[in-house]
């Protein structure tokens, strides 16, 4: 998400750069990861909350909507633990065209700065021009 973190499979590969210059920056958030293993880990704990409530038939119907309603819950938390502040930033580049890049909020960009704009690996990037 960062202008500095590279996937693995972004490595080795040929990258198409281009320069310009920041029109406009705001605050945007990066929605959290949604994966099953926030709602499996929330449903298996809720599961066994529930379970411990009640006897034998009580048991397993709190059993399973302890395990529901933990499924949601972990998948919430899940979302919320991985939400982070990012930019969006309008650049126009030197050949006229303009574009937008939303990316985390580890760097800071102004209007007027010139900077790079990164494409190629399945997403694009703004770095500062050095």
């Amino acid at each position: 998400m960062s202008s500095n973190d590279y996937t693995r499979a972004q490595t080795r590969k040929e990258n198409l750069v281009k320069d310009g210059t920041v029109e406009s920056v705001r605050a945007v958030t990066i929605e959290g990861t949604k994966t099953p293993i926030g709602a499996l880990a929330g449903a298996g704990v809720g599961g066994i909350l529930g379970s411990t409530i009640g006897h034998n038939t009580g048991s397993a119907i709190a059993a399973i909507i302890g395990g529901v309603a933990g499924g949601f819950a972990g998948s919430a938390a899940e979302e919320g633990i991985t939400r982070q502040q990012g930019l969006e930033i309008i650049v126009k580049l030197d050949g006229g065209t303009t574009v937008a890049v939303t990316q985390k909020a580890d760097e800071e960009f102004k209007p007027g700065e010139r900077v790079h704009v990164i494409s190629g690996g399945g997403g694009s990037r703004v770095t500062h021009i050095q």
